[in-house]
């Protein structure tokens, strides 16, 4: 079997077959496969497609190329979520101390940035001292201690994807729908959790921009999830406007400390609370109104906000910045937007957005970039809201003054300012499930 025959077969619009699929993950993890070649049929991949079989495969395929998390020395049953990647999305640290602070056991293994989403464990990181790498049985004891533990993606848990993920990054083949499936359930089968909320985003910063191609995801998503015999739920929500009013890892972390401590923007509480909920309700821990109850009590009651102190100091983070946020390091330079002119914000092209956050040191261009945890943007002014001219749109933060330029281009190119307000967006649009559910919608 050659993988020049794999590439020529995908290129020309052919069905591949599990045992090529699993061929190509098998010689790419073990490097016998070289960067250029696995290059080249991912973009196969992403121009030509996969059909329903092929996408199983390559989850299966994905799942299999290491060792799996053996979750068994954990207490009752085990929680996950994900997202597919958004723009100032940082519901994990909400979500998972609130359930945490429910009873639930959240072991979470998150990713870095991708494209131009940011990414959990980066966030994390932007905490001083917080290790993201820690061995699985120091993991599984602090999960059982605390009830959460967030860390990176273990070097040889779906080895495959930590190395498709990063040139996924650099090749434009982020947003194609087979590979992403195969990159999120691949993970989660691996990890081996028993309850798994999906939170797969829609719009203009989300990898899928239509309702069509998303349900079609969170589709496919589940229905992996439901043969590996896992409780798994889909939200699709809205990433046409970013989730809170900051971008950026430091910023973002921020932003999710208010949250917890009860002052976070609206949107960003209410998505983090349903998550929540409904990881409490596949879990069996009440009906969905029960579950949606015990979240809001530990968000308002600061036991969330505890949980997420508790988390940081058990991975050697240092909490003092969390107890007094002023003392996260600051971009050495911020720099004013100003509106163009007078109106509503009409639209914002979110991945526009998250590229502009990206240009000021936020994410990473090349694979072996270095982030700048500090450079990020501060929104003033998001979809729907009335604007004068010359009113202060967002803050731009960075380390270099070079870089203000080019993101303040991309910066403006993504907001439509019209005279007229803009309809109203739905928040969460629908739900899929393998556990049925008449409360929500």
């Amino acid at each position: 079997m050659r993988m020049y025959d794999i590439i020529t077969k995908k290129k020309n619009g052919q069905e591949l077959t599990a045992e090529e699929i699993g061929f190509f993950v098998k010689g790419y993890t073990e490097g016998e496969i070289p960067d250029y070649q696995a290059s080249a049929l991912l973009m196969a991949i992403a121009i030509k497609g996969m059909n329903r079989e092929e996408t199983a495969a390559l989850t299966v395929a994905v799942a299999n190329s290491g060792e799996k998390a053996d979750l068994s020395k954990i207490e009752g049953l085990k929680a996950d979520k994900h997202s597919t990647g958004g723009v100032g999305d940082k519901t994990t640290l909400i979500a998972v101390p609130i359930a945490a602070a429910c009873g639930l056991k959240v072991p979470k293994m998150s990713g870095r940035g991708l494209g131009h989403t940011g990414g959990t464990v980066d966030k994390l990181e932007a905490i001083k001292g917080y290790r993201t790498e820690v061995a699985a049985e120091e993991f599984i004891r602090i999960v059982n201690r605390i009830g959460c533990g967030i860390i990176g993606q273990s070097g040889n848990l779906a080895p495959a994807d930590k190395k498709l993920y990063a040139l996924r990054d650099v090749t434009a083949t982020v947003d194609c729908l087979p590979l992403i499936v195969a990159s999120i359930m691949g993970k989660k089968l691996a990890v081996g959790a028993d309850c798994i909320v999906l939170d797969v985003k829609m719009g203009s910063g989300a990898f899928c921009k239509t309702r069509q191609e998303t349900e079609s995801l969170a589709s496919a998503m589940v229905e992996v999830g439901r043969l590996a015999g896992k409780r798994i739920t889909a939200l699709i929500t809205d990433m046409d406007t970013p989730l809170g009013y900051a971008i950026g890892n430091s910023l973002e972390v921020i932003e999710a400390v208010d949250t917890l401590r009860g002052k976070g923007p609206e949107d960003l509480t209410k998505i983090s609370l349903t998550i929540a909920a409904e990881m409490l309700y596949l879990a069996d821990k009440g009906n969905y109104d029960q579950c949606k109850k015990a979240a809001e009590k530990a968000l308002s009651s600061g036991e969330a906000y505890q949980k997420l102190v508790q988390m940081v100091a058990a991975f050697g983070g240092s909490t003092e910045e969390l107890y007094d946020t002023t003392k996260f390091p600051q971009a050495k330079y911020t720099f004013e937007v100003q509106s163009p002119k007078t109106g509503y914000v009409a639209h914002t092209n979110t991945e526009r957005l998250g590229v502009a956050s990206l240009l000021l040191g936020a994410g990473r261009v090349k694979k072996d970039d270095i982030i700048d945890y500090s450079a990020g943007i501060t929104l003033y002014k998001k979809t729907g809201d009335e604007v004068k001219e010359g009113e202060l749109l967002a803050l731009l933060h960075c380390s270099k003054e070079s870089l203000i330029v080019p993101a303040q281009e991309e910066f403006l190119g993504a907001y439509a300012i019209n005279e007229a307000p803009p309809p109203q967006r739905d928040l969460i649009y629908n739900r899929v499930s393998t556990k049925s559910l008449s409360e929500m919608f």
